[in-house]
């Protein structure tokens, strides 16, 4: 580094107390310096100090690894972990500018974390690491028991890794028992740890993996306003920080490096930070985007915030595809532009996973029913053909999907031995 830890402090500390100032209110933060090596593997174990083996990670790691060497993509500035305290790392090799504006960036998380709703409800950033600890403890454990072993274990992860994100935020914390009759099953993990013939030891597997998910769905729901928030602050930090000509120049360069968009897809910097800029001048009061920040996610945020003059001015577009071509159908005037907003605030986090609910169980042949909640957008056949074999080993009978395609109402059955047929209702 060109820069030495006292310079990093002495940053750090005008930044932290500048955020306070502005009206930030965060969890304390720890920095930990890495190398650009250590930021892939935390990348791939999506940021967490400690992790649950699985092939999986292996793959990510090695993906990220190959893009990074021929330049293809970079590696991210920060990464940042809702826990209490929060934990972030820097990359050494980064410039000092850099790393100021991503400490400047960093706090912008932290405090999004603490005050959004999503977090406050759904997940103990107290508890974070010791959590992602217990669970890769617990997960070692069942591979070094022979009457186990890795391929058991593994095979079980497999499964509850292709149906990890059918899985809803409850608030209840003491999950209690559901009937089958009486309630609909929107979690096909806690479904599966109810009814299914598991032992203990695959029950809990399910269950670190419905945990973690449930620990993440909050980052996946509010993507374009978290980086968006964080983007924002940087900015509004860093022009406070009274930066020398040479360093103020790099600033701007790597901000708008940062929040430029992006060609046929969302960059979630970009769309972000322009809606909270666009917040910040349409209201006179700074206590509205803290209001905003703490009671929204994408979709609402989107629904709310997004107007036609944003709209056009991101030259957004809505596209479908039509045989081998993609067909533009609507555009950012005044006819279409509310079409492009509420087709984004549909599709944006869990939305775009599709919802698949239990709606029967038929016990004389151990059957296992499902229907796909259809919203106008069909299933993957292929994806859906496999994941229904995860789902039948967990099972360890027959499952039935009820589903559209072509629209035409179809019944997708994966035998007990793991057939695939489809046919008409």
């Amino acid at each position: 580094m060109a820069y030495s830890l006292e310079e990093l402090k002495y940053w750090n500390n005008k930044i932290e107390n500048l955020a306070i100032k502005k009206g930030l209110d965060f969890y304390p933060q720890e920095f930990e310096i890495i190398s650009f090596e250590d930021m892939l593997c935390y990348e791939s174990y999506v940021g967490m100090p400690s992790h649950y083996p699985h092939w999986s990670f292996g793959k990510t790691y090695e993906k990220l690894r190959t893009l990074y060497k021929y330049n293809i993509t970079g590696l991210p500035y920060e990464m940042v972990i809702n826990s209490n305290p929060s934990i972030a790392y820097l990359m050494k090799d980064n410039t000092l500018l850099l790393q100021i504006l991503t400490m400047a960036h960093v706090y912008g998380h932290n405090d999004f974390f603490k005050n959004n709703r999503l977090f406050k409800e759904y997940t103990n950033a107290d508890l974070a690491v010791e959590m992602f600890k217990s669970h890769a403890s617990r997960i070692r454990s069942y591979i070094q028991n022979p009457g186990i072993g890795y391929e058991k274990v593994e095979k079980i992860l497999d499964a509850a890794h292709s149906i990890r994100y059918q899985c809803s935020l409850d608030k209840n914390k003491e999950k209690k028992k559901k009937n089958l009759k009486e309630d609909k099953y929107e979690n096909i993990l806690e479904f599966l740890i109810d009814y299914g013939e598991l032992e203990e030891w695959e029950k809990d597997i399910l269950t670190i993996v419905m945990e973690e998910t449930k620990y993440f769905i909050p980052q996946i729901e509010t993507k374009i306003m978290n980086e968006g928030w964080a983007s924002w602050w940087h900015y509004n930090i860093l022009k406070d920080l009274e930066l020398d000509p040479g360093n103020h120049i790099e600033f701007l360069k790597v901000h708008n490096s940062i929040i430029r968009p992006s060609k046929g897809r969302i960059n979630p910097y970009y769309m972000g930070f322009k809606i909270w800029e666009d917040i910040t001048k349409n209201y006179e009061d700074i206590d509205k985007i803290f209001e905003v920040r703490a009671l929204e996610r994408d979709s609402s945020f989107i629904r709310k915030y997004l107007t036609f003059d944003l709209c056009r001015e991101m030259n957004l577009i809505q596209f479908e595809e039509e045989e081998m071509y993609y067909v533009v159908t609507e555009v950012a005037n005044e006819d279409g532009w509310k079409n492009i907003r509420n087709t984004l605030a549909d599709t944006v986090g869990m939305g775009s996973i599709p919802t698949i609910i239990v709606k029967d169980l038929i016990k004389s042949d151990n059957t296992l029913c499902l229907e796909h909640i259809y919203d106008g957008r069909e299933l993957d056949t292929s994806n859906t053909f496999e994941t229904l074999k995860y789902i039948a080993k967990l099972w360890e009978g027959k499952v039935v999907l009820e589903t559209i395609l072509n629209k035409c109402k179809k019944r997708i059955t994966c035998s007990s031995d793991y057939k695939i047929s489809l046919e008409n209702i």
